[in-house]
């Protein structure tokens, strides 16, 4: 640990026995100085503005950096980053990464990993490193693990609340959707309900509705409300041995029970009846 009024570091798990997804180093600095790196950095490099105001190059732009913005370049990624103007402070946080899963769980969760990204201000991500720098200080975690299970959790945020462009987070997404996610919940039984009457609920096109979706849920709107069918049609199968599948079919919205099945087991890769004798 690097320990100065302006400057907080800890450096975590070793590179020669590393976690599937590890820190290497995290820390604050209340005075970030000018930083050039010809040939880049060897892991992950995460960095964001706590105070003040930045601006970061790589890949030939720069992007200013101020409360509610960060960077996330890959390794061997050259770049440099100072204070957006002369006299004035810039605190920023940064958290170096790596680990022989990261490459797949950044492409799992769609973060890319050379890209600015924005959030609010006032969301669980701002503060979250802060947090975790805390809680490393006041704890030693001499295997690395708690610290690999905080990264993969701060990743989390930055799905949640991060965006690239002028699409919306995640988080917004979810907020947009919430009325015709309560009617789907309400309706789940109702084998009349269509792409259209989803839309209503929104008061947007059909196609807008889908896009919500994808974005989202990496599914159509339709295809969301059969998983939750599905996800309900388990529940009775384990819970209602009482009840037959023609009966737990009609429950969750399904005209016919070979329909029913035959879905069942696309998803689930079982019957119905297959499912419940597992449990």
């Amino acid at each position: 640990m690097l320990l100065t009024p302006e400057h907080q570091r800890f450096f975590m798990t070793s590179r020669e026995q590393p976690l599937p997804l590890y820190i290497e180093s995290i820390g604050v600095n209340l005075n970030q100085e000018s930083i050039v790196r010809s040939t880049g950095y060897p892991c992950y490099h995460w960095l964001q503005t706590m105070e003040g105001e930045g601006e970061f190059t790589f890949a030939g732009k720069t992007y200013p950096l101020s409360p509610g913005t960060g960077v996330l370049v890959a390794p061997g990624e050259p770049h440099e980053y100072k204070r957006l103007e002369a006299g004035t402070t810039w605190s920023t946080l940064y958290i170096t990464f790596s680990g022989p899963q990261t490459s797949a769980i950044l492409a799992t969760l769609e973060l890319e990993p050379s890209a600015c990204y924005q959030w609010d201000p006032s969301s669980e991500l701002q503060f979250f490193g802060q947090e975790v720098l805390g809680s490393i200080g006041s704890d030693r975690d001499l295997t690395g693990l708690e610290a690999s299970g905080d990264l993969y959790r701060f990743l989390l945020l930055l799905k949640k609340y991060g965006t690239t462009g002028n699409s919306p987070s995640l988080s917004h997404s979810l907020e947009r959707l919430a009325p015709l996610l309560q009617f789907m919940e309400e309706k789940l039984s109702d084998p009349n309900v269509g792409l259209s009457e989803m839309a209503a609920v929104l008061s947007v096109s059909p196609r807008y509705v889908n896009t919500l979706f994808k974005q989202s849920f990496g599914e159509t709107a339709y295809g969301y409300f059969i998983l939750k069918r599905i996800r309900r049609a388990k529940e009775i199968l384990t819970s209602r041995p009482d009840m037959t599948v023609k009966e737990t079919a009609e429950v969750v919205g399904f005209r016919d029970a070979s329909h029913f099945v035959a879905t069942f087991r696309k998803i689930e890769g079982v019957t119905p009846e297959q499912f419940r004798k597992l449990y």
